[in-house]
């Protein structure tokens, strides 16, 4: 009886309700009990959510944290009970910020099924009953009503005026019309005007409709199932963090068993002790401080986007977004104002084009002359423009008003962009109403296409009527000529003036009246012949101003601005040739998008730029494609459409304002302002963060690594550790948690947003960073020997104080090394180089004081075995820590008068070229 793949949208009402076994007083009691436990309840299927426990050890799913908990064992092991308790603390507090950002897919299918609506007015046994919607089943007759969310998938039986929102569903900025005769079996799902869709809004009539899907079965439910199955990728960051922590511990492990190995072979030292000094070697190899330093600087990213008006729900979506090589938005309030406006009027005179956008009535009217050109028109010289604005504003149920400053449209925004454009001719629609009072009016219809008034205008009593152009050129004989006559309607004329509108992604309608006597009640045969054509009026929903200029920022970044709308293919073309998109030949269809294989997309993915008439499940197919051409998407979206795709883009962007709920909770990052130019103000900040965390990395390892090699090589050469476990973790601990979030607070460095983006494929550490990682480790090795064996020897001083030499020289040459990194490659040597930055001269004297409590205050000296230094051993450390920086500033000169190399660049960089080479808008 019930099939849910059933395309009910394409067969007669009868043959529906025949199909359905639904009787016309719709079903009894005893079928719906039968056919509910048949079907299930109207409720979307809910996963069992994941126990808390669950997700918590989730967290240590990954090799760095199975590092640290390697590195607290190796602690307790050494009977170090203060290095296990600060590594845990570490693991602790990561596992913790990954554990309250989970369960992002549980609630996003939760506030869909919120969208259905608890209550239905149903038929059954021959009388209305209001039922909750959970019990409807297929069948079942369903009134709906304007304010109604619609409960389950419905075939239409009745409408009266009936339009619904289904923006959030199909992607269309403007009311849907629903009527009850069949669609094409492949009509789209924006075109099925015989249907009423599970979670839509009815904005304006009244429908009777039968069940034909419910719960899971629904164009909402089969989205919602589509949420549940898509998988969420890892960033970059996290997968290259994964990569560099499998190097860092093979190294490392390798290391410590080459060293315990040397130690008993080479200088027959016990297995026992050998083995603890290799545990000792990968404590201080091994960075504790490295992820919490990472988190600390992705949650300032969070907050310096956040004052940018980009709202991060997820971490790494901060350094996500500096990979990102194409976004794709939908069009609708996101790189358009979803504001109607009237551009373009074409009369039997000629063209006009109208100037400003939205719904402020400010603007001018330029009369196009037969060679394109445009001038100002003054109004008083044009009776017949004057005459169609008025016919506009007259044959319309819109109002105009100002709202604490804001020009603001009550009403259909379609019919809003008329009282505009006669508001900018100084027409107000209220005096004009008063003048000229409706005497009757026949209300827009789906079916007839057209809205009629009857007023007496000019003196006589006149028929306005408004419409769709091919309707009303069925309608009209005459037209309107320049002085006020009338000649025959050339028909081929206006056929090429609507297609010629329709080409630029205007929405055109027509105006056309007639003289009429004697009629007190209109009715549709006195509109439909007989008519006058006036002219036509086309509306267009203007991009945003800024997204123009973010779109060429984007450009210029070497980023992609795609778009996926639900609207017609030429009104999206025209879009984005306003928005300056790079591709605007063609336009790919969902039909054409369905039809081709993952392969063939894959194909073609790069070529287009624009996609219309999409549905859920071909945005879907879109980011994958994209993904499979190794590129970073960023996804945008508002309605519960969008949910699959920005769950599955490696970034899903939100609308804060319009957004549904179930596309925030699926989304990385909400625009609060949902303005696509927050896009590019969030991608900068995201790469200013992955500078500053790759900054970090290369300025922390060589700590590590300064450390580890001291131990090494005490080791195999059969000497005293210049520095002990308990020591090297307070180094990393201390040099982490002050010299190392200096860097989180850099500065972007300049052209930042000209550069294109990075390669995820890219390692974090490339060949040039590890050289500089394993050159500073040498100096600061070199650094560390010399004064430990100068104290120890040339000084004749004692184990701690020698050691407390070797730990202050390792911080202070830290210090000197983070004035070096704050530029990989350009030199430091300067005021702004040395001084500019205050968080970094805050975390050298933090770190000064902390040194100098831990070599002078008695109870640290004694849990850490240090010694008191003199003011001759301060003054070798800061000389030495002077010539480290110096050596390394000479190293970057170096490399700067290398021979540039081009840099490796992601697969996306031919299409980056060629958008390069376009004028900008």
């Amino acid at each position: 009886m019930h099939d849910p793949d059933k395309a009910w949208h394409a067969l007669e009402t009868t043959e529906v309700l025949a199909r359905l076994d639904t009787p016309r007083d719709g079903l009894s009691e005893a079928q719906a009990v039968r056919r509910l436990a048949e079907h299930g309840p109207n409720h979307l299927r809910r996963a069992k959510p994941r126990p808390a426990w669950q997700r918590l050890l989730a967290q240590f799913n990954n090799l760095l944290m199975g590092i640290l908990v390697v590195a607290a064992l190796a602690s307790l092991m050494l009977g170090h009970r203060l290095d296990a308790a600060a590594i845990l603390g570490v693991v602790v507090i990561i596992a913790l910020i990954g554990f309250i950002q989970e369960g992002k897919a549980e609630q996003a299918l939760e506030s869909i099924r919120q969208m259905l609506s608890p209550q239905a007015r149903a038929l059954r046994d021959g009388r209305r009953q209001t039922l909750d919607a959970g019990t409807l089943v297929p069948g079942d007759l369903v009134w709906i009503e304007s304010g109604d969310r619609v409960p389950a998938d419905l075939r239409l039986l009745e409408t009266k005026r009936l339009r619904t929102q289904e923006a959030a569903l199909t992607g269309e900025s403007t009311a849907v019309d629903k009527a009850t005769s069949p669609v094409a079996e492949e009509a789209e799902l924006g075109d099925r005007s015989d249907m009423a869709f599970a979670g839509t809004l009815v904005v304006q009539g009244t429908g009777l409709g039968v069940v034909v899907a419910t719960a899971a079965q629904t164009e909402l439910g089969h989205i919602s199932e589509l949420l549940r199955e898509v998988d969420k990728l890892r960033t970059p960051l996290l997968q290259q963090l994964d990569r560099a922590g499998r190097v860092l511990a093979l190294v490392i492990l390798m290391a410590a068993a080459l060293t315990a190995a040397f130690g008993v072979l080479v200088h027959d030292q016990p297995l026992g002790e050998m083995f603890m000094a290799a545990v000792g070697l990968a404590v201080a190899a091994i960075p504790e401080g490295l992820p919490a330093v990472v988190t600390i600087a992705l949650a300032l990213g969070v907050q310096g986007m956040a004052h940018r008006r980009a709202i991060i729900r997820r971490l790494p979506a901060v350094e996500t977004l500096g990979a990102i090589s194409t976004i794709f938005s939908d069009k609708t309030g996101t790189l358009t104002r979803n504001e109607m406006t009237a551009q373009a009027l074409w009369l039997p005179e000629g063209e006009y084009r109208i100037e400003g956008i939205g719904f402020a009535p400010r603007g001018d009217f330029h009369a196009v002359d037969a060679d394109g050109q445009a001038r100002v028109a003054h109004l008083a010289d044009h009776p017949a423009l004057l005459h169609f604005l008025k016919v506009g504003v007259l044959c319309n149920d819109a109002e105009l008003a100002e709202v604490e400053g804001q020009w603001q449209i009550h009403g259909d925004p379609t019919e809003g962009a008329l009282v505009v454009a006669a508001a900018k001719a100084g027409l107000a629609a209220g005096e004009l109403r008063d003048d000229h009072g409706r005497q009757d009016a026949i209300p827009f219809e789906s079916e007839r296409k057209y809205m009629a008034t009857l007023h007496e205008l000019e003196g006589l009593p006149r028929l306005l009527v408004k419409g769709a152009p091919d309707r009303l050129l069925e309608m009209c004989h005459l037209e309107r000529t320049a002085d006020g006559g009338e000649v025959p309607l050339d028909a081929e004329a206006w056929e090429g003036r609507i297609h010629a509108l329709s080409s630029r992604g205007l929405r055109v309608l027509a105006l056309a009246e007639k003289p009429v006597h004697g009629i007190e009640e209109l009715r549709d045969e006195h509109a439909e012949e007989g008519l006058v054509l006036l002219g036509l009026v086309g509306l267009l929903d203007p991009p945003r101003e800024e997204a123009i200029a973010a779109v060429a920022q984007c450009l210029e970044a070497g980023i992609r601005p795609v778009m996926v709308t639900g609207d017609h293919a030429v009104t999206a073309l025209a879009i984005a040739r306003e928005l300056g998109f790079a591709h605007t030949e063609r336009a790919l269809t969902g039909r054409e998008v369905e039809a081709m294989s993952d392969a063939e997309l894959a194909r073609v993915i790069l070529e287009i730029d624009v996609y219309a008439r999409a549905a859920p499940e071909h945005k879907l197919r879109l980011v994958q494609a994209m993904q499979a051409r190794g590129g970073i998407c960023a996804m945008t979206g508002d309605g519960v459409n969008d949910g699959p795709a920005l769950k599955r883009a490696d970034v899903g962007v939100a609308m804060g304002i319009q957004g549904t709920e179930a596309a925030k909770e699926a989304a990385e990052m909400v625009l609060a302002d949902d303005n696509f130019a927050t896009i590019a103000a969030a991608i900068e900040e995201g790469r200013r963060v992955y500078d500053n965390i790759r900054k970090t990395i290369t300025f922390l390892l060589p700590t590590n690594g300064g450390q580890g090699l001291a131990i090494l090589l005490a080791v195999l050469a059969g000497s005293l550790l210049p520095v002990t476990p308990l020591q090297a973790l307070w180094v990393n601990m201390v040099v982490a948690v002050t010299l190392g979030l200096a860097l989180a607070f850099e500065a972007a460095e300049p052209g930042i947003m000209a550069r294109p983006p990075r390669d995820p494929q890219a390692p974090l550490l490339d060949l040039f960073l590890l050289w500089r990682v394993v050159f500073v480790s040498l100096l600061l090795l070199a650094g560390v020997f010399g004064v430990f064996a100068w104290i120890l020897n040339g000084q004749d001083g004692s184990e701690a104080l020698a050691r407390a030499g070797a730990v202050n020289m390792l911080v202070m040459g830290s210090a000197a090394y983070l004035i070096n990194s704050r530029f990989l490659t350009a030199s430091a040597l300067s005021w702004r180089g040395i001084f500019a930055s205050r968080p970094v001269w805050l975390a050298i004297g933090l770190v000064t004081a902390l040194q100098l409590a831990w070599t002078y205050l008695p109870p640290l000296q004694l849990v850490f075995g240090s010694d008191a230094l003199g003011l001759g051993h301060w003054a070798v450390i800061l000389a030495a820590s002077l010539g480290l920086f110096l050596v390394v500033e000479l190293e970057k000169w170096l490399w700067r008068r290398r021979p540039p190399r081009r840099s490796a660049t992601p697969r996306l960089t031919p299409e980056r070229t060629q958008r390069r080479r376009r004028p900008s808008p």
